[in-house]
């Protein structure tokens, strides 16, 4: 509705400042054309609203001109109270902060939308951990939120997954993203974007140089560009399985990420083929832990990984089993001749089928 429209701009350029009215157009996804028509709606009913063309130029209200807006609708009042993300908030140390702004913004809303926004907030709940997991260890984002709010470079200590040691880069923060519960340090280095886990930093030094991104560019911008990198994996494994159908649901729980076509039924109503996407063909053994559920067909060099990697842990275990049974050194397990057996330590197999499944949420 343009009404809408029309208050989304004036509290834009309220908050902002002076905006370009391209910037408006995208983020209202409209035309600048109209962006323009919607300008000249404000300075006509009343609203000290002007534009200056150029390069420097803008859409910006007159110096000192502020509006209290508290129209708010039942809608937009019930969306403040569904919190999608609850631990963001005490991860950056903002939990009480939330707090009180939520009993402000209660005490601001029209009071036939109270009871609805109340409500809402008691019947809607968002947990976004992972089942069967233990807490993931507090993260410090302190020194990372200084550096990204007040535009300095950093210096982190990094370890990178499957390293031994820790490596020390200078980066340029754009910020930092929460997925999944898991948060990221979003920053260019050397110029080029790079993704570093929040958890993996073991030293963080805010610098005295200002921070030099690119120009033009926001954070948003660079995590779409990286998470199409990770999503996208250039030069990856097209991998076809056929899956149980009892246990397909879990199947798809856990590997859903990876899965990149809809799985078809086979006609023989028992399994279902699954084709799945991995950036190397050892990422396949993730699959492993289904055990006789879930059959690679192809390409063959999956399954000769699968294959060897199933060797590998039959020979472990079947040295274990055959040490137990040979006995302490110096003799058979039944012990010297004459003298009460010794029949070690009582290792056994798991049965077939338990325990070695994937973990039920």
């Amino acid at each position: 509705m343009k009404s809408d429209r029309l208050l989304s701009i004036l509290l834009l350029l309220q908050t902002r400042g002076r905006v370009r009215a391209h910037e408006l157009a995208e983020r209202l996804e409209v035309s600048v054309r109209t962006i323009y028509r919607d300008v000249e709606a404000l300075s006509a009913s009343g609203v000290p609203v002007y534009a200056e063309r150029g390069r420097r130029g803008g859409i910006e209200l007159l110096a000192g001109f502020r509006t209290d807006v508290t129209g708010l609708t039942a809608d937009e009042s019930r969306a403040l109270f569904i919190l999608a993300a609850q631990g963001a908030h005490a991860a950056l140390g903002l939990d009480a902060a939330l707090g009180s702004a939520l009993r402000k913004v209660m005490a601001a809303l029209p009071a036939p939308h109270r009871p609805a926004a109340e409500l809402t907030s008691r019947r809607i709940l968002v947990d976004a951990s992972r089942w069967m997991r233990d807490p993931d260890p507090a993260v410090d984002l302190a020194v990372l939120q200084d550096a990204a709010f007040a535009d300095r470079r950093l210096r982190l200590t990094y370890r990178h997954g499957g390293a031994a040691r820790p490596v020390t880069y200078t980066v340029d923060p754009y910020g930092l993203v929460s997925k999944a519960g898991v948060w990221y340090l979003v920053a260019d280095r050397q110029g080029a974007p790079r993704l570093f886990r929040a958890d993996r930093v073991s030293g963080a030094v805010l610098t005295d140089a200002a921070v030099r991104r690119r120009p033009g560019v926001e954070l948003a911008d660079v995590w779409a560009v990286l998470k199409r990198q990770v999503e996208e994996r250039p030069g990856g494994v097209d991998v076809t399985a056929r899956v149980r159908r009892s246990r397909l649901d879990q199947f798809l729980r856990l590997n859903g990420s990876s899965v990149t076509r809809t799985p078809v039924d086979d006609g023989t109503g028992e399994w279902v083929t699954v084709r799945l996407g991995y950036r190397a063909a050892g990422e396949a053994k993730m699959l492993l832990p289904f055990g006789d559920h879930v059959e690679v067909l192809g390409p063959p060099e999956v399954r000769a990984v699968l294959a060897g990697t199933a060797a590998e842990v039959a020979e472990l275990y079947g040295a274990a089993e055959s040490a137990a049974a040979d006995g302490p050194a110096g003799g058979p397990a039944g012990g010297a001749a004459g003298g009460p057996a010794d029949t070690g330590p009582d290792v056994t197999p798991p049965a077939r089928g338990s325990g070695n499944g994937p973990a039920r949420p």
